[in-house]
C-alpha cells in the first residue's frame, strides 16, 4: 500500500502526526488487515479552511505513486482536541471525486 495522508493544517502545529504513523507501522486501526508493506509517498495539509487544496494535494500524491489516500484523524475526527473539520464530508467527496474509484480512500488513521 503506498499512502498519501492529508492532515488538518489548523492540527499540526500540536501533533507531528506521531499515532499516524505508529498505526500505520503496526497495522492497527484504519490499517487493520493490510497484508503488504505501507509505504508512505507523502504528506500533506489540507491547505487550511475550507480544505480545497487537499483535492489537488491528493492528485498529485497519486500522480507521484500513491495507490491510497488517507484522511488523518484530525480531519474527520478531531483528533487530538475534538473538533473534527466541519468541510471534512466535503472534502472526501470531492477528493474521491477527483481521484476516481481506482483509488483507495480512507477517511481516518486511529
Amino acid at each position: 500500500m503506498k499512502v498519501g495522508l492529508i492532515r488538518c493544517l489548523q492540527t499540526e502545529d500540536m501533533c507531528p502526526a506521531t499515532t499516524c504513523f505508529k498505526v500505520m507501522n503496526l497495522k492497527k486501526l484504519a490499517f487493520e488487515g493490510v497484508e503488504e508493506d505501507i509505504e508512505v509517498i507523502g504528506v500533506n495539509t489540507c491547505g487550511g479552511c475550507p480544505g480545497k487544496k487537499a483535492v489537488t494535494r491528493a492528485a498529485e500524491m497519486v500522480k507521484r505513486g500513491a495507490d491510497t489516500i488517507v484522511l488523518a484523524s484530525c480531519i474527520t475526527k478531531g483528533n487530538p482536541i475534538g473538533f473534527a473539520c466541519p468541510h471534512a464530508e466535503q472534502m472526501k467527496a470531492a477528493i474521491e471525486k477527483k481521484i476516481g474509484e481506482s483509488i483507495n480512500l480512507i477517511d481516518y488513521t486511529h
